[in-house]
């Protein structure tokens, strides 16, 4: 089998990961939807590389206002790697200890309010605080991980917790413990993640199930029923 067809059969194996889910997707998108017609926003948080997920979920095509995007430049910019705003940087500052409560001071969170923090390991403390301190302001935490890795991994935070245990719904992307999935002979480190895959149809189950949710809704107001 080539490598190109060995990574295609490991993402099959994600699709019926996140196809396992669709209960906790329908919660999910059940409590987003509560949030939205409630005027309110459903807050959604990535370092690192978890920010793509952050956008996958809005803005972009095929997606839908409700959403409050927090991106974090000094958590997520670090595509010159080395230098000025490197990938050194990024990852000090993503086990930074109170960074979390300095972000979520810029949001107006209410218990009205959801919230969903992605981290692949959910090791790290900023989005381990970032949840923490949602659950705090009364929000409702969806946690986006992959329970592998982080099964496999040791918490930065001091205090031994993991981002899960401040989520009131996990998800799980399905990707192994280290993320990448596919091994090439001759070259010691495996390559291929499959966070991003996993966690990207995650959220667009999310999506669709969230936009019936609330296209219902509207009919039925319109409608008088």
């Amino acid at each position: 089998m080539s490598l190109c067809k060995g990574y295609l059969r490991k993402c099959r194996e994600l699709v019926d990961c996140v196809e396992r889910q669709a209960a906790l997707v329908e919660r999910a998108a059940d409590w987003f939807s509560e949030t939205i017609l409630a005027d309110r926003m459903v807050h959604c948080f990535g370092s690192g590389h978890s920010r793509m997920l952050i956008e996958e979920m809005w803005p972009r095509y095929g997606s839908f206002p409700g959403f409050n995007p927090i991106v974090e430049l000094s958590l997520s910019f670090h595509n010159l790697v080395v230098g000025a705003n490197g990938q050194r940087q990024a990852m000090f500052l993503e086990n930074t200890t109170g960074l979390a409560e300095r972000i979520l001071r810029n949001f107006d969170v209410q218990p009205l309010d959801s919230a969903l923090v992605v981290s692949t390991s959910g090791c790290n403390v900023v989005p381990i605080e970032m949840a923490e301190g949602f659950k705090k302001l009364g929000a409702r935490v969806v946690a986006m991980v992959s329970l592998a890795h982080s099964r496999a991994s040791t918490s930065r935070d001091s205090r031994g917790v993991k981002l899960e245990d401040f989520a009131d719904l996990v998800l799980d992307s399905g990707a192994p413990a280290g993320d990448a999935m596919i091994k090439v002979p001759g070259l010691s480190s495996p390559v291929g993640p499959g966070s991003t895959v996993g966690g990207a149809m995650l959220i667009n189950c999310i999506k669709v199930e969230l936009a019936q949710r609330l296209t219902a809704q509207q009919w039925s107001l319109m409608s008088g029923s």
